[in-house]
């Protein structure tokens, strides 16, 4: 075979590549065409691709790499970072006072609307941080997330006198990701900053542990995308099956992220088995993670028929977004009890035009009494 034959041929399948890459990138999810595209663009380095970090004295700031907002990105697809990080380089006993997440101009760092931040969640290495304080029946039993900022709750801090607390060397792992509900032809470069408060101190601070809790709904795992579902079986059709979604006991299929019609609608689950009360807790705090287009979020006491604290959310009023989630924050702190059974009860009203993505969940911080008995005898 001549040199020009092969050349033609080498072409000809190049070109055949390309057609069929960009036939199989179109027909992706907008989620994993942003994972695509941000992955070329940091990996290439056609935008500012590292983590800048400044820890000074109490604060531990971030500034994440560029993302590249060029349309639509509902919440969960939009362009994303991780990066491990340490408070301290030893092993000193650290104090997580809060977190907080805001959006800048890429270029001149200044600050933007917070409508291009989705969420930023915070994970830790559970297996490393129980050991450390000698607490190993703990691991495993719950997502290792301490919180999570969302559109909405981009500030969140504990009560005065409490904290989590954590060696300084432990790492933990942050994700941010962007968001884009309003603008189809925007052509923006972005950057997230995150800060995590911390204090270095042996006394007078309360150790918080958290506990995740979720809403969770069933659905057909035979034909899960079939709607209107049957209203007799209480079923959701999920956003997709691959994330979010769960097997109970029974087998039934559930998920954690599913789609809300047209309309005011109430949604709600048993939290009992994600609150995993042994003994009597008492709630100090909560930071909430919903989407656009819920109202309100309540942890409920079924057993005594009240409410045992009320999230309210304030919704933009000219585009799909987020005001406001109220937090949760008490010194006094509520008693939750074992023999008690606990409902998440989610309230929205999608006042678009159609369908919309919904999650709702919370992180409750509870007095971790064990935990503050092992730190005084430490002291």
């Amino acid at each position: 075979m001549t040199k020009s034959k092969i050349y033609k041929f080498s072409g000809v399948l190049l070109l055949l590549c390309i057609i069929g890459g960009g036939i199989w990138y179109w027909q992706l999810p907008n989620r994993h065409k942003a994972i695509i595209k941000t992955t070329f663009l940091l990996r290439t380095g056609l935008v500012h691709n590292q983590w800048v970090v400044d820890n000074s004295q109490q604060e531990y700031k971030m500034i994440s790499p560029t993302f590249y907002i060029d349309g639509i990105y509902k919440s969960m697809e939009g362009p994303k970072s991780s990066n491990y990080i340490q408070l301290s380089q030893d092993s000193t006993l650290l104090w997580i006072t809060g977190f907080h997440v805001k959006a800048l101009d890429s270029k001149t760092r200044k600050q933007i609307s917070n409508d291009f931040i989705c969420h930023t969640n915070i994970d830790f290495n559970d297996i490393k941080y129980f050991s450390n304080f000698n607490l190993e029946n703990r691991i495993g039993l719950q997502y290792p997330r301490m919180t999570s900022l969302s559109h909405g709750f981009e500030n969140f801090s504990f009560p005065a006198g409490y904290g989590v607390p954590m060696k300084g060397n432990d790492l933990l792992y942050v994700t941010t990701e962007s968001l884009n509900h309003n603008q189809p032809d925007a052509s923006y470069f972005i950057k997230h900053e995150v800060k995590i408060d911390y204090l270095k101190k042996k006394t007078a601070i309360k150790p918080l542990m958290c506990r995740t809790v979720f809403i969770m709904l069933p659905y057909n795992k035979s034909d899960p995308f079939k709607g209107p579902t049957d209203p007799g079986k209480d079923y959701c059709i999920p956003v997709e099956t691959k994330n979010h979604s769960y097997e109970d006991a029974k087998g039934n299929m559930m998920s954690g992220h599913w789609v809300i019609p047209v309309g005011k609608h109430t949604y709600s689950s048993s939290i009992d088995s994600q609150l995993q009360i042994s003994d009597s807790l008492r709630l100090h705090a909560a930071a909430t993670h919903v989407h656009p287009f819920a109202t309100s979020i309540t942890v409920f006491d079924k057993t005594t028929n009240t409410a045992i604290f009320k999230c309210n959310i304030q919704n933009h009023k000219d585009r799909i977004g987020i005001d406001k989630i109220d937090a949760f924050s008490s010194e006094a702190g509520i008693w939750l009890y074992k023999d008690h059974h606990y409902d998440l009860i989610q309230e929205v009203d999608n006042t678009s035009k159609i369908p919309q993505d919904m999650m709702g969940s919370m992180f409750l911080f509870f007095y971790d009494r064990e935990l503050d008995g092992i730190l005084q005898k430490s002291i």
